[in-house]
C-alpha cells in the first residue's frame, strides 16, 4: 500500500500505536497515567496562544508552539482514554 503524507495524520499514527480501546496496561501504570497533566504555566500559554489564534493574531512560531501543544495534548488523551480503560476493565 502506498501511503502519502496526506492520507495519515500524526494522532493516526499516535492512536494506530498507543491503541487506546486496549485495556492492557497494569493498573499501576494505568493511575500513573491518570495523574499527568499539563502545568498552570503550560495551560496559561496554551489558553493565551488559544485566544490569539482565536482573533488570528498569531505568528508563524506562534502557531507552532499551540500545534505543539495540541499535539502533546492529544498524546495525553490518548494514552488516558488507554488508562481508563484499563481501570474499567479491572474494576478500580
Amino acid at each position: 500500500m502506498n501511503i502519502t503524507s496526506a492520507s495519515i495524520s500524526d494522532l493516526d499514527i499516535l492512536t494506530d500505536v498507543i491503541s487506546p480501546d486496549q485495556p492492557d496496561l497494569s493498573p499501576e501504570s494505568a493511575q500513573a497515567l491518570l495523574s499527568l497533566k499539563f502545568r498552570p504555566r503550560a495551560v496559561e500559554r496554551l489558553n493565551e496562544l488559544a485566544e490569539k489564534n482565536r482573533q488570528g493574531l498569531l505568528s508563524s512560531v506562534e502557531h507552532a508552539d499551540l500545534e505543539r501543544y495540541l499535539m502533546v495534548g492529544n498524546f495525553l488523551n490518548l494514552l488516558q482514554a488507554k488508562a481508563r480503560k484499563t481501570l474499567a476493565m479491572t474494576g478500580q
